[in-house]
């Protein structure tokens, strides 16, 4: 299973693309695990934050294949323990040809996205900077591929 991570906007922070290079390249061990970063909209100022949501969600979809499982990192999404992510990862990799994680922009995503989306995925109730939650997913799904492995990363 190949799974790739959208983000809307390049991740600014140095020390967040640092730490997610360093475990994107340990998913990769794991698993063939892909970023894919959809550039910021341009003259932001003149439109609403539907019409942003829009624009951004237009170039969401134009990356998604039919038959791609599509997951959206949402506030209002479904939360896990770690293990119980692991064994959810597991079990799509046994049934989703492309699994992809999308990490919207700063209002959110459109209807559309929202309306081809699979599954919502929240990783807290707390709320995380775009930039952040680029390292903490990232994280994450590192830890589920060592629980599946049944490798000691992770402490229970």
């Amino acid at each position: 299973m190949k799974t790739l991570l959208i983000l809307v906007g390049k991740t600014t922070d140095k020390h967040f693309q640092a730490g997610i290079a360093d475990y994107v390249e340990r998913i990769g061990h794991y698993m063939p695990f892909e970023l894919v970063t959809i550039p910021e909209l341009k003259n932001t100022k003149n439109l609403t934050e539907e019409q942003q949501k829009t624009a951004e969600g237009d170039l969401i979809l134009r990356q998604l294949q039919p038959s791609d499982t599509v997951v959206l990192l949402d506030e209002h999404g479904r939360e896990y323990r770690s293990l119980e992510f692991a064994r959810w990862m597991e079990q799509k990799r046994n049934t989703a040809r492309r699994l992809v994680f999308v990490i919207g922009g700063p209002y959110g995503f459109s209807k559309e996205v929202y309306a081809r989306a699979n599954e919502q995925l929240s990783l807290s109730k707390m709320t995380f900077s775009h930039q952040m939650i680029r390292l903490v997913f990232t994280e994450q799904v590192y830890r589920a591929c060592t629980i599946i492995k049944g490798e000691p990363y992770h402490h229970e």
